[in-house]
C-alpha cells in the first residue's frame, strides 16, 4: 500500500529531515513540497543533500496545495500550522511538527506562546510511559498527531518511568541540556551564527521561561505526577545536531537502588528506539547522530538522594522528524519502525 504525502516547510531543517527519512520509506510517496519565501525554487536548490527529489519544486504553503494527500506533515513555525490544519480534510492524516497542537492547556499556551490557541492533538512520542500503558496506545488510528518538542520529549522520556513507578518525586526536578542550534530552525539569527557559537557554550531561556516546560509537565502528569515542577536550562553548544540532557530527581525516601533502576528497565524493555544502557554506561550525542534512537544512562547519587539520567538524541530525528514518522506508521497500522534508522553515523 502506498500513501501520498505532502510536506510543508520543506526548505527548513525539520522539513528537510522528514524528507530525508521518507526517501527510504516503502509506503510513503512524497508528491508535494511547500515553502514560504523559497516557493518556486527546485527543492534541491535549498536542500542539496536530498538528491532523490530532483523532480520536485517548492510550492506555496497553502491549504489548497496540501489538500488531496493521504498524509500531510506540517513543519512550520509555531502559530503558522493551526489555521492551515483546520482547512484540511478530517480524513487526512496530519502531523504537526510545530507547537500549535502540543498543549492541552489554553492557559499554558497563553503564558508561554501567546496568540490563538488550537486544541491539543495526540502527542507523538510512542514510548512515553503513562499511568496506563504508553502513548503508543493513543496513536493507533488517530488522524491528528502533534510531534513533540525535541527538548521536551527528551526530558519526559528521561523522567516519566520513575514518576510512573513511584520511585522519584515529581517536584524539584532539574534538567540541563546541551543542544545543537539546528533545533532553533534555519532562519538566520545573529546569536546562532558560527562566529557566535564556535568555541562557546551559551545558555538561553533561563529561569523557567522556555516554551518546552509546560509540554514536559503535561507529559509527566500523564505519567502520574500530580504537580510536577522542573528547573529547565538549555545551553547551545557548537554541534549542528544533538541533545545531551542531564535530568535529576529526588528519590522517594526508602526506595532502594534496584527498584529505581527497574523502573526504567521495565518502561523501555523491548523498545527499539528508546534504550537504557547497562549500568555505568552513558551515551554521547555522536552515538545517535542520524538515528531515531534515544539512549539513556542512569546513575544514583546516594549522597544527594537523587537519580541522574543522561539522555542523548538527535534533535532532528528522534526529537522531531523520526518521532513524526514513527507516530504516522502507528496511526496507519504499519510496522512502527518502517523507514526509520536505529543505527547512527560514525565518526
Amino acid at each position: 500500500m502506498t500513501f501520498s504525502v505532502a510536506v510543508s516547510g520543506a526548505s527548513g531543517y525539520a522539513g528537510g529531515e522528514i524528507l530525508r527519512l521518507l526517501a527510504d520509506h516503502p509506503h510513503f510517496d512524497v508528491r508535494t513540497v511547500t515553502a514560504h519565501s523559497n516557493a518556486g525554487q527546485p527543492l534541491i536548490a535549498v536542500q542539496p543533500h536530498l538528491r532523490s527529489y530532483t523532480h520536485l519544486t517548492l510550492k506555496d504553503t497553502t491549504a489548497e496545495n496540501l489538500a488531496g494527500h493521504d498524509i500531510v506533515f506540517l513543519a512550520l513555525p509555531h502559530g503558522a500550522s493551526g489555521a492551515i490544519a483546520a482547512e484540511l480534510s478530517a480524513e487526512t492524516l496530519v502531523i504537526d511538527c510545530g507547537a500549535d497542537h502540543r498543549l492541552e492547556s489554553k492557559a499554558d499556551w497563553a503564558s508561554f506562546y501567546g496568540g490563538e490557541f488550537h486544541e491539543g492533538w495526540t502527542y507523538g512520542v510512542p514510548e512515553l510511559p503513562r499511568l496506563s500503558g504508553t502513548q503508543r496506545d493513543r496513536l493507533a488510528k488517530t488522524k491528528r498527531i502533534a510531534a513533540p518538542g525535541c527538548n521536551a520529549s527528551t526530558v519526559a522520556l528521561s523522567l516519566a518511568p520513575g514518576i510512573r513507578a513511584g520511585v522519584i518525586e515529581a517536584a524539584d526536578l532539574v534538567a540541563v541540556l546541551a543542544v545543537g542550534p539546528s533545533g532553533a530552525g534555519k532562519s538566520l539569527k545573529a546569536h546562532l551564527l558560527g562566529s557566535e557559537i564556535l568555541g562557546s557554550a551559551n545558555p538561553y531561556s533561563v529561569g523557567g521561561v522556555h516554551r518546552h516546560i509546560p509540554e514536559i509537565q503535561q507529559a509527566l502528569r500523564w505519567a502520574g505526577g500530580a504537580h510536577p515542577t522542573i528547573s529547565f536550562t538549555p545551553v547551545i553548544v557548537p554541534m549542528a545536531r544533538g541533545i545531551l540532557a542531564t535530568s535529576t530527581a529526588r528519590i522517594v525516601p526508602g526506595t532502594d537502588a534496584a527498584s529505581v533502576r527497574s523502573a526504567w528497565e521495565d518502561a523501555y524493555a523491548g523498545e527499539s528506539f528508546v534504550q537504557l544502557l547497562p549500568e555505568g554506561q552513558f551515551p554521547r550525542t555522536a552515538d545517535v547522530l542520524g538515528a531515531n534512537t534515544a539512549l539513556l544512562g542512569l546513575q544514583i547519587d546516594e549522597n544527594a538522594g537523587r537519580v541522574v539520567v543522561v539522555a542523548a538524541v538527535d534533535n532532528l530525528v528522534k526529537g522531531t522528524a523520526g518521532a513524526a514518522i514513527q507516530s504516522a506508521n502507528i496511526a496507519l497500522g504499519l510496522t512502527e519502525s518502517t523507514g526509520l534508522p536505529v543505527n547512527g553515523v560514525a565518526p
